[in-house]
């Protein structure tokens, strides 16, 4: 006999985002601009990753989270030792959030209603982020390297949020470009 669980809060808490219908309204708002400027045509394509076979966006977070990352690594264990290098990694995880957003955009331009509302979230989520790292970056700049060093652990908590909620949208909810060629089984 098997008993019934219920689901994690987190899980519970994200099938509540997907019928959170109040979302709707800024999808709609955001859904023919995005789709303008990141989801359709050549540039829709280039963005979502179709010529390489699998979505762009999950490649791309990676260098700009595993930058951050690296930062707070630096930040934690060295203790203030390295400032430049993390200022440094902060830096180039800044760099590398225009193509990563352009690029998640452009795979939500083509997501269904319950998965632009998470994908929303997301996005939001991931803004807040970049607002952390962004002024992490500036108080390093400043010579303020432990506010710089909070910040961006401040920033690493909120984008470890949104990650978990685009970690949904690809493994749970299957939002990502492939080839079809990935479909077929072989006998």
């Amino acid at each position: 006999m098997t008993t019934f669980e219920p689901p994690p809060v987190i899980v519970r808490w994200v099938r509540g985002l997907e019928e959170t219908t109040a979302l709707d309204r800024p999808v709609r708002v955001l859904e023919p601009h995005v789709t303008k400027l990141f989801g359709s045509g050549a540039r829709g394509a280039v963005l979502r990753g179709d010529w390489l076979g699998h979505a762009l966006h999950p490649t791309l977070t990676d260098l700009a989270l595993g930058s951050w990352t690296s930062a707070s690594v630096l930040d934690v264990v060295g203790r203030g030792r390295w400032p430049e290098a993390a200022q440094a990694l902060v830096g180039t995880g800044l760099v590398f959030v225009g193509p990563t957003a352009w690029s998640g955009w452009a795979e939500w331009s083509t997501a269904g209603p319950k998965e632009k509302r998470v994908g929303f979230v997301h996005a939001v989520s991931n803004g807040v982020a970049i607002g952390l790292y962004a002024a992490s970056w500036i108080a390093r700049r400043r010579g303020h390297p432990d506010s710089g060093a909070r910040l961006s652990l401040l920033g690493a908590a909120v984008a470890g949020a949104g990650a978990y909620l685009g970690g949904h949208l690809a493994a749970a909810r299957h939002v990502s470009t492939h080839h079809p060629a990935f479909d077929v089984h072989p006998g």
